[in-house]
């Protein structure tokens, strides 16, 4: 699944929202359980994984000069859900990056 979220934001703030948050993750997913990982393998790109109900979900955040690009991959048994797991990160992602920082 790959979700594009736009932004008018400097890469160096994204960046940093995208750091600042990401522990706020696990308060998003059913179950209350999950445990997120996060790593910056290149200056514009942060890798995650997220565990939880015995499901592991990869991802990347590439942060392009407009737009932050999520690639993520959902195992078979989560594939059903990916509608609505794309509503949910556009909507949390487009709130983190077009809001005014607080």
């Amino acid at each position: 699944m790959i979700i594009d979220i736009p932004h008018r934001l400097e890469r160096d703030e994204v960046k940093r929202r995208l750091q600042s948050r990401i522990g706020e993750l696990p308060e998003h997913i059913p179950g209350g359980i999950a445990e997120v990982s996060s790593s910056w393998p290149a200056p514009d790109r942060m890798a995650i994984a997220v565990g939880a109900l015995g499901q592991q979900v990869t991802g990347t955040l590439d942060v392009h000069e407009h737009f932050v690009r999520l690639t993520v991959t959902l195992p078979a048994a989560l594939s059903f859900m990916g509608p609505l797991i794309e509503a949910a990160i556009r909507q949390k992602g487009e709130k983190l990056l077009l809001e005014d920082a607080r």
